[in-house]
């Protein structure tokens, strides 16, 4: 089965059910994977809310058996060059997409997103592979 990396937005609602059906479609015979980055968001989600025991506890448990694709030298140049690019460029893009952006191209695995808007800088300029 493909892999694809679900970025923080589709990982919230992928873990709560309420995907649109044409990004769960996409997602249909694949394996999901998620960035550290996601991690701590979605980690964060829940201390900025103060989110009860239960709710917690629903959380880790879906997280549980989720591949999670690490920071590494070749995530950290991806980020680099996609960072300095959209500096260049003058559209700066948000740090953590850049990261999750980074961590798809290092890995070679495409990226489900609904927030195409930041996401559809990368794939113009960086080469990462946007689904659906």
């Amino acid at each position: 089965m493909p892999s694809v990396v679900i970025d923080t937005d589709v990982a919230s609602r992928l873990q709560r059910r309420t995907l649109p059906g044409d990004v769960a479609t996409s997602l249909v015979n694949t394996t999901i994977v998620i960035s550290f980055v996601t991690v701590g968001e979605l980690l964060k989600w829940a201390e900025a809310r103060s989110w009860g025991q239960r709710r917690r506890e629903d959380l880790y448990r879906w997280l549980g058996p989720v591949p999670v694709l690490h920071g590494n030298r070749a995530v950290a140049a991806a980020w680099a060059r996609l960072s300095a690019a959209a500096q260049r460029r003058g559209r700066p893009r948000p740090v953590n997409d850049t990261w999750i952006a980074a961590c798809s191209l290092a890995y070679g695995l495409p990226l489900v997103t609904l927030n195409r808007r930041d996401f559809d800088d990368f794939a113009r300029h960086g080469g990462s592979r946007l689904l659906p």
